[in-house]
């Protein structure tokens, strides 16, 4: 199990989960101190569902808002306060 700083992590993220992904197992660092062990997940408690797809904004009916009233509404709030 190889040891790296969180920055390590950070900068190299993309490249350590490659190797985590492979079966690399990593203890993450923070100011000397392990704060977090990085390993593949065991595939028993891997729960991976296949993605749906119901719909789409194309069955969103648009509604018309009724902005009538808006003009009277800004005036009011500008008139001077006492």
């Amino acid at each position: 199990m190889e040891r790296i700083p969180h920055r390590e992590l950070r900068s190299n993220s993309s490249q350590i989960l490659r190797e985590v992904a492979a079966g690399a197992t990593y203890e993450i660092t923070n100011n000397g101190e392990v704060v977090a062990i990085l390993s593949p997940p065991v595939a028993t408690t891997l729960r991976i569902r296949p993605a749906t797809r119901h719909g789409g904004w194309t069955e969103i009916t648009p509604i018309k808002a009724d902005l009538s009233p808006a003009p009277e509404v800004i005036d009011e709030l500008r008139e001077p306060r006492v």
